[in-house]
Parts: structure tokens; sequence; C-alpha cells
């Protein structure tokens, strides 16, 4: 199996070059090239074709949201590649703007390196990074900014569903894991997937991130349910 290239995006190079020695000493990594701002990741992608950008979001110029909609959106390159948001957390309140741009999740810049390594092996693999709490917090907090479209009835796509798929997709809407869901549903974790998997498939979502976004902008979830 050939490494997953990565493409490190950060406007600070002390920074990037710590990634770099983190993710150089995994075998099955290969860092592909390093961008300080959007506008350069944004060409790099088209050049370097990594599998994983790995984007920061506050930089000067074209920042980590508009490169990753370029990327993403505007067909940056053709081998679709995934975008991993770097964030502080309490700073960046605009992580969820990133993630309906479509990037594939986003991880803590404070993570220990092996959650580093693992995040960029599970986005290369076509899934998406959601830390349960983190994502119910983000999203809790800047629920405000996603459109109100509740009384629209039903939700876009949601009378494909389901009723099943509609009970698995509130539960990955509330930051559970398919373990959890599994758990409380009585049923095993790969049936829930299959479910997730159904879900995305009939919504056009890339991944469970934006399914949790899809609840919240739909109205199937709030901020603080539970």
């Amino acid at each position: 199996m050939s490494a997953v290239r990565v493409l490190l995006v950060d406007d600070q190079p002390l920074l990037r070059t710590g990634f770099r020695l983190i993710l150089e000493a995994e075998t099955d990594i290969a860092v592909v090239g390093e961008a300080g701002d959007g506008a350069a990741a944004v060409e790099l992608t088209r050049s370097l074709l990594p599998d994983v950008v790995l984007m920061d979001i506050r930089m000067p110029g074209v920042d980590g949201i508009e490169a990753t909609r370029r990327i993403i959106r505007d067909g940056a390159a053709s081998h679709d590649p995934r975008v991993l948001i770097l964030t502080t957390f309490d700073l960046d309140e605009y992580v969820i703007e990133a993630v309906r741009a479509g990037a594939s999740g986003f991880l803590l810049k404070d993570s220990p390196p092996e959650d580093l390594v693992q995040a960029i092996r599970i986005v290369a693999a076509g899934d998406a990074i959601v830390a349960p709490s983190v994502t119910r917090r983000l999203l809790d907090k800047f629920a405000t900014r996603l459109p109100a479209v509740r009384d629209q009835s039903p939700p876009p796509g949601l009378d494909t569903l389901t009723e099943r798929e509609r009970e698995v997709l509130s539960h990955v809407a509330r930051g559970q894991s398919n373990a959890e869901i599994a758990a409380e549903l009585v049923v095993s974790e790969t049936t829930v997937k299959t479910h997730v998997g159904n879900v995305l498939a009939k919504l056009g979502l890339r991944d469970r991130v934006q399914a949790v976004v899809y609840a919240y902008e739909t109205g199937m979830s709030r901020p603080g349910q539970t």
C-alpha cells in the first residue's frame, strides 16, 4: 500500500516543522509539501496531489476556510483530496464554516502526536474525524451561525430515509460513536455502520461531520439536545 501523501498548511514555520517530524516518523505517511497560506495551499494541492491537506484556519490572505472551499468545491484537484482542519477550538469560531465547506473533520492543535497520526490515516481512508464530545461542543457553541430552516417540512432529503436511518442520524448528531449508538439501539456496530453509510449516500453527504451539520441545519438536532 502506498504512503498517504500529506500537505501541511500553517502560517507558522515552527508548527509545520513539528508536524513534519511527527508524520515523517511514520512509514505509511509522506509529507509532500508545505504552505504558509491558503492561496499557496490551493496551488500546491493542484500540483502535488496530496491525499490529505492538514489545514490551519487563521492565516494571512486566503484563510483556511476559503482554501478548503476552493480545494473541495471548485476542483482544486481531480483526485478528491481530504481536508483535516487544525484548530485551537476556543479561538477558531469559524471551524463549523470550514466543515460546511467540505472539510472531513478537525483536530485540536494541542492533540497528542499519536492522535495526529491516527487522524491522518482515518481521513485518508475516506472516513471523518468526529471526536464526539468536541463535535457536540463545537456545534452547540456555533449553532447560531447555522441557517434556520426548521420551518421546512420535511427537511431536504429526509423523506428518503427509513425510520431507523433517521434514528441513527439523530444519534450521530448528538456526537455518539458507532459503539455508543449500537449499545443504545441494541444492534451490532456493523449494523450501525451500514445505516450511517446509507444515510450519507441518500443525503449526498461526504462523511459523518457533514451529517451532523445537516441534522443541525434541518432542525433534527438542537444545541444542548441529548
